[in-house]
């Protein structure tokens, strides 16, 4: 969850004795980049895709073993040591032995499709049955070991994943305070942009967002309420899609708002998402919200990769998104002629037109069910953890100030305690004002009124200095049309800067994926503009 304007207005990581946390501390990045032997830049699986890691061990120039060894020595040299990304908040102490059992596999003739054997991460909001912990980055739940997979990550076992780790997040998702900073959790610390480390990830899904631009992994998990996946991909220069509520089940993942909430792909290039999404989708009878996906699932979003994919499409330039800062501006006209020179129809502008009467009504539906959600979520966990309710752990965290507010409060939390059932016609009337204005009288009369394909804007500006005691600084950004309409959004790389990266998101109808991967492939193939980070400790 990003926090929008409509919310106004030392911690070290836990150490658990069943995994291999990595620890953490709210210390400046240091400028020291002496690694264990090798260079920032000197990295042998640089920029790999997935479908290179494939050929790769099909041909047995590597086993996944060793992709697994490699990613670690690239996590500790630069999430550990050198500019001290902070993205890792816990090793999979399994993760070589998976590796050994998936290359077993291998040798006798069985591959599980194109993630076999690749070494991926994912977001510490989401349930894994091993002996890593679920904690939402709060050391509310530290201890906690997931009794069940989360669907997503039993489909990633299928699909023969190795999950190599958990990133870290902003804590609760960053829904805690209105002047949290992103990135920043209780358990985890500080994680920072690889392109300038002294300038924020975004969040929440921070860590992914972080893991994967730096090369630390093959692809990430992330997950989103509003902006969550789509601001770090951003601002960390890579892509990350966005679903169609319900095409990727919620079951094991900690909640912040049912009628928004989804995992997604992160990954640092069009077809690895469409790899992902294709594995990670598939109807839950857990979670109900999939039932509508079962007619809508592609089982191969591959074969929507076109880099001719522009032509004759009509894309509509949202531009009430538009005008937060000028560079971010010249970005988008480039963009914008990059599309007509590739055959697609302009049409400029294309306003969402509600979008000014959704922020306060998108806040007050996203209290009632986190706390309603939540509440439910933590109830029904095993043990004997220290919460089991929104009460409980507002208590803890204020038992526990100086470890989990030693910078930031927790008003949110306090402003969703206060908020009755789900059942109140304040909330239901405002869930159904809110679907409204970003759906059906949104997004979906833009795209009709226009005969739009897809619409573009702004993913968000360039990444802004860490500030523990002023909280994030946020620009402008345009998740929430689709974030509250539950609608699908991609945000591809567009430029930089200052060295600093931008995106632009295409977004469109409720199930359009297969639209928008066409459309940001062809971007993304024609333009480029995805590069490695520098990890530079400054502009200055």
């Amino acid at each position: 969850m990003r926090r929008r304007s409509f919310i106004k207005g030392g911690a070290v990581a836990g150490i658990a004795a069943t995994g291999l946390p990595l620890l953490q501390s709210c210390t400046p990045a240091r400028e020291d980049k002496k690694t264990s032997g090798h260079s920032l830049a000197d990295f042998e699986l640089q920029e790999v895709t997935m479908l290179q890691l494939q050929e790769y061990l099909q041909t047995g120039k590597y086993t996944s073993e060793k992709l697994v060894e490699l990613y670690l020595d690239r996590i500790r040299d630069l999430d550990q040591h050198g500019p001290s990304l902070n993205s890792i908040i816990e090793i999979n102490p399994d993760a070589h032995e998976i590796a050994r059992q998936l290359d077993q596999e291998r040798k006798s003739g069985k591959i599980r499709g194109p993630l076999h054997g690749i070494p991926v991460l994912v977001k510490d909001n989401i349930e894994t049955a091993d002996k890593m912990q679920t904690t939402a980055g709060s050391l509310a739940l530290s201890g906690h070991m997931a009794k069940q997979d989360a669907f997503i990550i039993n489909r990633l076992r299928v699909a023969g994943a190795v999950l190599l780790g958990k990133t870290n997040l902003s804590e609760w998702a960053n829904f805690r305070s209105s002047r949290s900073s992103s990135g920043w959790s209780a358990r985890g610390g500080q994680t920072r942009n690889p392109y300038v480390t002294d300038r924020s990830p975004c969040g929440s899904s921070s860590g992914s967002g972080v893991a994967v631009s730096a090369n630390l992994c093959a692809a990430a998990i992330g997950t989103e309420t509003d902006g969550s996946i789509v601001c770090p991909s951003s601002a960390n220069g890579i892509v990350g899609l966005k679903p169609t509520l319900g095409l990727l089940s919620r079951s094991g993942i900690i909640p912040i708002a049912h009628s928004q909430d989804t995992a997604g792909p992160m990954t640092r290039n069009v077809t690895d998402s469409a790899i992902m999404l294709g594995l990670l989708a598939g109807f839950d009878p857990v979670d109900t919200a999939t039932r509508d996906s079962r007619e809508r699932i592609q089982p191969d979003y591959t074969k929507f990769l076109d880099p001719g994919g522009l032509k004759n499409a009509r894309i509509g330039v949202a531009r009430n998104f538009f005008g937060f800062h000028e560079a971010v501006d010249r970005l988008m006209e480039d963009a914008i002629e990059t599309m007509r020179k590739m055959g697609a129809e302009i049409v400029d502008p294309a306003i969402i037109g509600t979008t000014g009467e959704m922020e306060q009504i998108e806040f007050d539906v996203l209290l009632y069910e986190f706390k309603a959600d939540l509440n439910r979520y933590l109830s029904a966990l095993p043990g004997d953890l220290k919460v089991r309710s929104l009460k409980d752990l507002i208590t803890f965290n204020e038992d526990n100030r100086d470890k989990e507010m030693p910078w930031f409060g927790q008003e949110i939390f306090m402003g969703a305690e206060e908020k009755g059932p789900l059942t109140e016609e304040r909330y239901t009337g405002a869930l159904a004002n809110l679907k409204r204005l970003a759906g059906k009288d949104g997004i979906d009369t833009t795209l009709q009124q226009n005969r739009l394909d897809a619409i573009i804007a702004p993913t968000g500006g360039p990444a802004w200095t860490i500030d523990w005691v002023n909280g994030d600084h946020f620009s402008g950004g345009s998740s929430s049309p689709a974030a509250c309409a539950g609608y699908p959004a991609i945000t591809v790389p567009a430029g930089f800067v200052h060295g600093l990266p931008v995106g632009i998101t295409f977004m469109g109808g409720a199930w359009s994926e297969p639209m928008l991967i066409r459309l940001a492939f062809a971007f993304e193939q024609a333009t480029k503009h995805r590069k490695m980070p520098q990890f530079l400790p400054s502009l200055a």
